[in-house]
């Protein structure tokens, strides 16, 4: 079984015992229980299609831990003029387990 949930701006593919990367949560605790309860596919053995959100149906996770993702560098550069700049960006990440999909 397999759910398409929304987490605040995006929607991602999960089902059951999957690690997934939501973006940082700053009250979620590890070992804390979460519930995305905006499901908008659930798949299976017979597909229902919310429209927008599939009506009693929720995903249970576990999260892990907080984690830094990539490091992204970004420069600026004009020619002829002496004009160089360059910043870094590492965003912040929670993982998370997929406990159980419920619908």
């Amino acid at each position: 079984m397999y759910a398409i949930v929304k987490d605040r701006n995006r929607q991602i593919r999960v089902e059951e015992g999957d690690l997934v990367l939501l973006d940082h949560l700053p009250e979620g605790e590890p070992g804390q229980e979460l519930v995305l309860d905006e499901v908008c596919v659930l798949g299976g053995e017979e597909t229902r299609i919310g429209a927008p959100l599939v009506e009693g149906a929720r995903v249970v996770l576990e999260i892990l831990e907080a984690v830094p993702g990539p490091k992204l560098v970004i420069g600026k550069f004009k020619r002829r003029k002496g004009y160089r700049r360059k910043t870094g960006f590492r965003a912040k990440y929670t993982r998370a387990r997929v406990r159980s999909i419920e619908g």
